[in-house]
Order: C-alpha cells, then structure tokens, then sequence
C-alpha cells in the first residue's frame, strides 16, 4: 500500500490530511513538522504532501528528489524563486504544485479560465476573497491561482495586470486589470468570488469552503494520482482529467 508522509503534520492542513487519509484507506507513513527530519520521512514514504511554509519549501524538495518521492505543495505565499526551485525539482521527480487542493476549486478555474477567454476586455475582472483571521499571506494562494486562470484566458501575464488592495486616490481602473482584494476575519474557511463586470451586467463565480476537509481530500486523492506519473511539474488539472 501507497504510504503518505506529511511534512506540516501539526498545523491544521496536515492533521486534517491525516484523517482524510485514514478516510480513503491510505497508511501515513509519518509525519514532520518545523525543524523536523524530512529526509528520514521520504525515506519511508511513497509519496509526501507538504503544507508547510515557503521558507522551508527548498529543503523540502531537496529531501524528495534525493529519495526520488513525488510531492504535493499545497504550501501558499510562494514567490517566483520558489516557482523556479519546484522547475528544477520537476526535472527529477514529478511535483504537484497548486494554491488550493479542493476539486471545486480547480473546477472553478477552468470555468474562470474558459469565462475569461470568451468574454472581452470590456468586461473587468475583479477576485475577491475572504478568509479566517489566523491566514497570514494575501492574496491567497486561491485567489492567484483563479488569477492565473483568468490571465491565461486573456493571453496576458497577470504579474503586468494585477491590481492588489486598491486604496485612495488610485485613478480610474486600467483597461485589462485583473484585480484583487483581500478579507479576513473569523473563522471563514475560504469564499472566492470572481466577477466578470461590463456596462450593464456582470457575471460572478463563486466558491464557498464549509469545511478545510475539501482540502484535505483533495490533498490525498492528488498524492494518489501524483504517485503514478513520470516526473514533471503538474497541477490539479491533471488529478480532474481536465
């Protein structure tokens, strides 16, 4: 049987993990936390989730690819090195990497994506999402990852569009914007709405996390199909047969 190895195992992502796991009939073959020896845990895993911070991303990969173990980063607040350092990683071993693990999620990006192609520059799109008080990076990982989509399907880079956190005096919105804003507060699991607005009518997608076991599930069942392929960069695209 495919063993599971957790790296972040005691923060709430990977305790939920850990049941969804024993959920699907999969063995955990452990897990890490900060500090912890990921090495030894690839060494006992098939293949490793890790939810646990950008700072310990490098360490991570390393740990996987010397061991050769497919990993899942479900880890957000990712900058552009990190993205090169999971290109490097993917020349040996595969790498799932994505900002949000929930099926929902990853269904609402291709229909954001396919939204985003077939409507024109007339129409704006803005991301707005919300997000318990405890989250620490923003915009989420889920946000720029429904972001990206919508770029995609402009045929744009989004790092050029993005308009994040608009406040004073910003001038009138500029043609082709992609534009975010950010809320937390309580214990709101994670709400995305992307509008797509003209003159006139605007068009609003949306997903509402009632519980982070989506993520969790979707973490697992992305390690189970991550296990089967060759190496290579992948994202949940592949997990959905999209």
């Amino acid at each position: 049987m495919l063993k599971i190895g957790i790296i972040g195992s005691k923060g709430r992502m990977g305790q939920a993990i850990a049941t969804a796991a024993q959920e699907a009939g999969t063995e955990i073959a452990g897990g890490v936390d900060q500090g912890g020896d990921v090495s030894a845990l690839a060494a006992i895993s098939g293949v490793l989730i890790d939810f646990s911070s950008p700072a310990a991303l490098e360490g991570n990969l390393v740990a996987a690819a010397v061991h050769g173990r497919p990993i899942v980063i479900g880890t957000t607040g990712l900058e552009e090195r990190h993205h090169w350092l999971i290109d490097d990683a993917a020349a040996d071993i595969a790498v799932l990497q994505t900002g949000n693990t929930s099926l929902g999620v990853n269904m609402l990006a291709f229909l954001v994506e396919e939204a985003a192609r077939r409507l024109s520059d007339e129409w704006d799109i803005e991301i707005i999402e919300a997000h318990h008080r405890h989250k620490v990076d923003a915009p989420s990982g889920t946000a720029l990852l429904l972001g990206q989509a919508a770029a995609k399907g402009r045929n744009i880079d989004l790092a050029g569009h993005s308009e994040r956190g608009r406040d004073g005096i910003t001038g009138a919105r500029a043609k082709g914007a992609i534009g975010f804003s950010a809320v937390r507060g309580g214990s709101i699991a994670g709400d995305h709405d992307i509008l797509f607005a003209s003159d006139g009518e605007t068009i609003t997608l949306s997903h509402h996390a009632q519980d982070r076991r989506i993520f969790a599930h979707g973490a697992v069942k992305a390690a189970l199909w991550l296990a089967k392929q060759e190496k290579g960069r992948y994202d949940m695209k592949g997990v959905l047969g999209l």
